[in-house]
């Protein structure tokens, strides 16, 4: 039987506190959200841009990653780009429409995305760096890929 991991509730709510500061993402109301059942992220997070709010959800069910203030970094991040990102979309949408099985819009949707991501994870590298408690940057991507490497 594997061990747990279990997420503690009360330093997640004061990292989340102290990055939204640090960010300027103060005029948001954030809340946090754990999720209780298995679910293949480790953290995500919704936004309602109209009302000002999200809810950062933590995988706290099966969680996969060793620094929980990386990834609420990285979600927070995902807030603050939040404008420019629904902006791109915007633009994507009114030059290739909103036909998502369109190939020429796949492309364009697609290669947006994997923009963002990179960005948002570069930026959380660098922060990680700079202010977290827990500078270990993690390879959970690249060692997820390793391992499935050895198993052939």
């Amino acid at each position: 039987m594997s061990k747990q991991k279990i997420i503690n509730k009360q330093k997640a709510e004061e990292i989340l506190r102290s990055w939204q500061k640090l960010l300027r993402l103060e005029d948001y109301d954030v809340r946090l959200e754990f999720v209780e059942k298995a679910w293949r992220k480790s953290g995500d997070i919704k936004i309602d841009d109209c009302n000002m709010q999200a809810v950062l959800m933590l995988n706290s069910f099966n969680p996969s990653v060793k620094n929980l203030e990386e990834v609420i970094i990285h979600e927070l991040l995902h807030l603050r780009l939040w404008e420019m990102d629904q902006l791109i979309e915007s633009l994507i949408n009114n030059l290739y429409g909103e036909d998502e099985s369109d190939p020429k819009r796949e492309v364009i949707y697609t290669e947006f995305m994997k923009k963002l991501e990179t960005t948002v994870q570069n930026l959380t590298k660098a922060y990680v760096k700079l202010g977290a408690e827990n500078k270990e940057i993690l390879f959970s991507y690249v060692d997820k890929q390793v391992k499935e490497e050895l198993k052939k």
